[in-house]
């Protein structure tokens, strides 16, 4: 299989084209699907330029998913920044915006399609996806602990369950599948819970 960088980045500095056609790659045509070679071919070096600036693939594969992590959180803190002191809209804004994600790209989320690939616990990039994951799922937690009194745990179970099967259906199914609808069954949910917690309280 030829393996094809779009929108391939030549007018910078090496270790940054690596990293550009690299990231470009992995997340394509999945990490254990690009080997050095082709990274390098792409990024119009060597093997050996490569390892000048990475110390391996498995580095390369790690520093990828940091940035990817680092964005996310990003993201997720400044959508949170919106709405202060009101978490429903937070989660909802936050669901709504994945869904968004999802509709225009088809490969889901690189941090969860890394974590599938790579099974190894002591592999570096697979201890980032995994701490972006626990990351994620605290972050909910504290959001549906300030959205309803009492047991908030299921709520930020059943949440984190949908966003991370929105992600991987959208690889099989394709950016107009399930996932497209995330925002809408994540507020249904929210909502639904809210309510309930609220009969019972």
């Amino acid at each position: 299989m030829r393996l094809v960088v779009e929108n391939k980045p030549m007018n910078i500095p090496l270790r940054a084209r690596i990293y550009a056609v690299a990231s470009d790659l992995f997340y394509r045509y999945g990490i254990r699907a690009v080997g050095v070679d082709a990274i390098a071919a792409a990024a119009n070096t060597t093997k050996a330029g490569l390892y000048r600036n990475f110390a391996s693939k498995d580095a390369l594969v790690a520093e990828w998913l940091r940035q990817r992590d680092a964005e996310h959180r990003a993201w997720w803190l400044s959508v949170c920044a919106k709405y202060p002191g009101d978490p429903i809209n937070q989660m909802k804004e936050i669901f709504f915006g994945i869904g968004e994600l999802l509709v225009l790209n088809n490969r889901g989320c690189p941090l969860t399609n890394s974590s599938v690939e790579l099974t190894a616990d002591n592999h570096e990039a697979r201890s980032v996806a995994v701490e972006h994951k626990t990351w994620l799922r605290s972050q909910l937690a504290r959001l549906c602990s300030n959205a309803v009194s009492g047991n908030a745990e299921p709520l930020a179970d059943m949440l984190f369950l949908v966003m991370e099967g929105a992600k991987v259906s959208n690889n099989a199914l394709g950016s107009q599948g399930p996932g497209s609808q995330l925002g809408a069954h994540a507020a249904w949910i929210i909502d639904a819970y809210v309510e309930l917690a609220k009969a019972s309280g």
